[in-house]
């Protein structure tokens, strides 16, 4: 009997070995979720932030106000601009010769 005892004695003390190892792995990497969800709230925010500085930057105004004063640049006289249109397709160009 006391044998028995024994070996049940063992298994209870292993069983709450593992359930206490269990318990704490889980809290751990529960802590470690909790950690990078908030890291990844914090990218989501700097990520907007970019966007919001890219815009700012290429803001068309502000792109060609650099351009005048720094690079020296202006904008071409009306007379001096040619638009060209590309053909839809080579098919058309044939067409339109015939």
């Amino acid at each position: 009997m006391a044998r028995i005892n024994l070996i049940l004695l063992l298994a209870l003390t292993a069983c709450a070995l593992g359930l206490v190892t269990s318990q704490h792995q889980a809290r751990t990497l529960f802590a470690e979720l909790e950690r990078e969800q908030e890291r990844a709230k914090q990218l989501e925010v700097e990520w907007g932030q970019l966007q919001l500085e890219q815009s700012t930057w290429a803001m068309h105004a502000r792109v060609e106000k650099i351009a005048r004063e720094r690079l020296r640049m202006s904008v071409p006289d009306a007379r001096r601009t040619q638009v060209v249109m590309p053909a839809a397709d080579p098919g058309a160009k044939a067409e339109a010769t015939r």
